[in-house]
C-alpha cells in the first residue's frame, strides 16, 4: 500500500484509494482496521462464518460491515482483466526472480492485450 500511487488529471497523484474492493478472503478485522485508519472505503462481503459468528454473540457482536453491491458488482471487470493476464505463462507461474522483471512481464502482457483490441 505504501507503493501505491493514483493518479489525477492535475497535480500530485493520491497514495490512498478512495474504495478497495476486494473479495471475501480479505474480510479479517485487521485489514479492515487498516483501511478505516486510512480513511479508504472497503467494499469487501462478510464470509458467512463471520456473519455467523458476529450475529450469535448478540448485540455485543457489533453491527454488520457497510457493503455496497453495485460497487461489488464492477470488481468483475478487474477479476476478468487479472484472469486475461494470468494466461500469459510468466505471469501465471512466477517464475521471475524479482519484482521488477515481474512487474516488466506485467506491462508486456498489457500492452499485448490492449494491442489485440
Amino acid at each position: 500500500m505504501s507503493r501505491l500511487r493514483v493518479p489525477r488529471p492535475v497535480g500530485r497523484p493520491r497514495t490512498t484509494p478512495e474504495t478497495v474492493l476486494a473479495d471475501k478472503a480479505y474480510s479479517s478485522r485487521s485489514i479492515r482496521t487498516h483501511l478505516r485508519r486510512r480513511g479508504i472505503r472497503a467494499v469487501i462481503p462478510q464470509p458467512s462464518d463471520q456473519a455467523t459468528n458476529r450475529k450469535r454473540r448478540g448485540s455485543r457482536g457489533g453491527r454488520p460491515p457497510a457493503f455496497d453491491r453495485e460497487a461489488y458488482k464492477r470488481r468483475n471487470t478487474v477479476e476478468r482483466c487479472i484472469n486475461k493476464l494470468k494466461q500469459w505463462r510468466g505471469l501465471a507461474t512466477r517464475y521471475d526472480k524479482t519484482a521488477t522483471i515481474y512487474r516488466a512481464g506485467l506491462h508486456v502482457a498489457a500492452i499485448f492485450i490492449w494491442s489485440a483490441r
